[in-house]
């Protein structure tokens, strides 16, 4: 049984923010801080959706009815992912997986340090069309930023799942950002095997919420963005675009792969009224 998962379709990648370069262009009224603010945030929204979900896809039960049930990811995977600091426990009862970080920090793979628990609640086998799994955050944090929400994933069969979210926030010092998302997102390679570094996905569908300095913002899949797993590849999209509208009456569009190449690198590029500008994600 091979797992397409849920698990870091974005990981840290879309996660991680738009280099200082955009914010720096404040003069350009354009370029200013309510578009950067807005392209960060909804980025550091699906990097902390992913995240989750690749804990709990690498620490899933492998049989939902057996508390000594094996994990469903390789001994590897999960060293990788969880890097020797979170621990997991599941109830067969409850059909209940927890994960739980180091309270002193716990970095991952990403190098983002993690506090709490994730609290993972199955409807049926993992993976299997038809089953969900509801995913909630208790006292969790990271890099000292608390994370709220809830999301509920849903498994269409064929590689493919949504994914729900529904009143997250992150706080940081510059301010609280909230959103909720629709997402569907498919395997399109390494459906044969285990491990997860030959794995490659397609992402699709919306979001909407509020930046850190209460600005509004939407932002839509346009051209679905690609994850590649490869070592390497693996912190970063290698192609895709998303449109992002705000309520500033702004609109930007992110390109993960200026350069039509799809490379493993850090390149993206910004088109907002037809003016474009290449930025870095750090």
């Amino acid at each position: 049984m091979k797992r397409f998962a849920y698990r870091s379709l974005l990981l840290t990648t879309l996660g991680a923010s738009l280099l200082a370069g955009v914010a720096s262009c404040s003069k350009d009224k354009d370029f200013g801080p309510d578009t950067a603010y807005s392209a960060e945030d909804n980025s550091d929204a699906e990097g902390a959706d992913a995240a989750a979900y690749e804990y709990v896809d690498a620490n899933a039960p492998d049989d939902v009815n057996r508390s000594a049930s094996g994990t469903y990811a390789p001994a590897a995977d999960l060293a990788a992912i969880g890097n020797g600091c979170a621990t997991r426990t599941y109830d067969a009862a409850t059909h209940t997986l927890t994960i739980s970080f180091d309270p002193a920090g716990c970095t991952g793979r990403d190098g983002r340090v993690r506090r709490g628990q994730i609290v993972a609640v199955f409807s049926g086998q993992h993976r299997q069309a038809g089953s969900s799994v509801v995913v909630s955050l208790v006292n969790y944090s990271v890099n000292g930023n608390a994370h709220t929400g809830t999301r509920t994933i849903t498994y269409l069969g064929n590689g493919t799942y949504t994914l729900d979210v529904q009143a997250a926030s992150v706080t940081t010092a510059q301010g609280t950002f909230t959103w909720a998302s629709q997402r569907t997102y498919t395997q399109t390679a390494g459906q044969a095997t285990r491990t997860i570094l030959d794995d490659e996905y397609s992402v699709t569908g919306s979001a909407s919420g509020t930046n850190r300095k209460g600005v509004s913002f939407t932002a839509t899949i346009q051209q679905p963005l690609k994850k590649v797993f490869q070592r390497g590849c693996a912190r970063l999209f290698t192609a895709g675009t998303v449109e992002i509208n705000t309520s500033k009456e702004k609109t930007l569009l992110l390109n993960y792969d200026p350069t039509g190449t799809a490379a493993c690198d850090n390149i993206a590029s910004i088109t907002v009224n037809g003016r474009t500008r290449t930025i870095r994600i750090r």
